[in-house]
């Protein structure tokens, strides 16, 4: 039987362990779904699409605008399994969108040889979980091709579609956010986007950039994202970060699902008379470094989130940098709010990200410093 005091502090930590619980699961459901108003219709010049559907009419626009553009993968011609390719096989041929064995080795590898040819490979990899045995491909081919021939030769035609991130069932197979990893890789870009309309532009602008990408989709915002994008053509500038929100007390920066949970948190915070700037990075890699050093030299206070493990996090890279560059103007010490340095867990997949709560309390930390 344990001592009393040791049984009172058990009881004292599966409490609070429950009221986490309760609260990250709130805060997860809250922060996964944005919605349009269906009772109004769409802008003029737009078109109202979830993410899943915004990527597909990308691809539509790529395949249509440059008869040299391919898109591959596994089950990409019957529609994927999450549905992004559906109907591209139909309208432009089994020649230009076509299915591939099961190697993602073999998938990044064949991209690399069609780009350095002078076409434009857009390469999905099912669950960017899987995407590790293209590692090398990605790492030691794609990002130093242009450097190794000294300029001579590109694979700049290459895009890498992933998605990542939590689903809410996936676990540790199915829910992974490996972006960190390639923005440690001069050479590669690396781009992951937080709406329907940001995923379109900036997947256009991916599929034309001079340089190889890789593309991450929150898959957790394909069905629960909706919002009006613009019709036609169009590209969003990679390397340069987007204000959601302005403020004067906190700056608050994160990518992908991450900005909706930010921006959860900062209208919450409003309520308390908090005045949050929320920046959505867009791109990791090169990242913006002036637009959140600016803000946060007008702040004071920096809150960096994502969901990957806090250690060897992008958020390190951001806070860091942050810290170097803004140090005079520091009012307290840059926070990260990520996932655990543990794998993705399945029934405690609301207690590992960081919702709504644990953000909103790391603000609150960051004013009393």
């Amino acid at each position: 039987m344990l001592p009393c005091s040791r049984s009172n502090n058990l009881q004292r930590l599966i409490s609070a362990v429950q009221t986490t619980f309760v609260a990250r699961l709130s805060s997860l459901s809250g922060a996964a779904l944005v919605q349009a108003d269906a009772a109004t219709p769409a802008l003029p010049g737009h078109v109202r699409l979830n993410l899943c559907n915004a990527v597909n009419d990308a691809l539509k626009i790529a395949l249509e605008s440059n008869d040299r553009t391919y898109v591959f993968g596994e089950d990409v011609s019957f529609g994927g399994v999450f549905r992004c390719t559906v109907g591209l096989l139909e309208r432009f041929g089994k020649e230009r969108v076509f299915n591939t064995p099961l190697s993602e080795q073999g998938i990044v590898g064949f991209g690399i040889g069609l780009a350095t040819a002078g076409h434009t490979a857009v390469a999905e990899i099912q669950f960017a979980d899987y995407i590790f045995p293209a590692f090398d491909q990605l790492v030691n081919e794609a990002a130093k091709y242009r450097y190794r021939s000294g300029g001579h030769f590109n694979c700049g035609g290459l895009t890498v579609r992933a998605p990542c991130g939590a689903v809410g069932h996936g676990g540790h197979y199915h829910s992974q956010s490996p972006e960190a990893f390639f923005t440690h890789v001069p050479g590669l870009k690396v781009v992951m986007p937080s709406s329907p309309a940001e995923a379109k532009g900036l997947l256009l602008a991916s599929i034309r950039s001079p340089d190889p990408v890789v593309f991450f989709e929150p898959k957790m915002m394909y069905r629960t994202a909706v919002e009006d994008v613009p019709e036609g053509d169009y590209m969003l500038p990679l390397g340069v970060a987007r204000v959601v929100a302005e403020g004067g007390d906190v700056t608050l920066v994160g990518w992908g699902q991450q900005v909706l949970v930010l921006q959860q948190a900062a209208q919450q915070l409003a309520a308390e008379g908090v005045s949050c700037e929320v920046i959505d990075l867009r791109t990791l890699a090169p990242w913006d470094v002036e637009s959140v050093c600016a803000s946060v030299s007008k702040t004071g206070r920096l809150v960096v989130s994502h969901e990957a493990p806090v250690t060897g996090g992008f958020g390190a890279e951001v806070a860091a940098t942050v810290a170097t560059r803004c140090f005079t103007r520091l009012e307290s010490p840059p926070v990260r709010v990520a996932g655990a340095d543990t794998p993705f867990p399945l029934a405690f997949e609301p207690l590992y990200l960081p919702g709504v709560a644990r953000v909103a309390d790391a603000v609150r930390q960051a004013l009393e410093f």
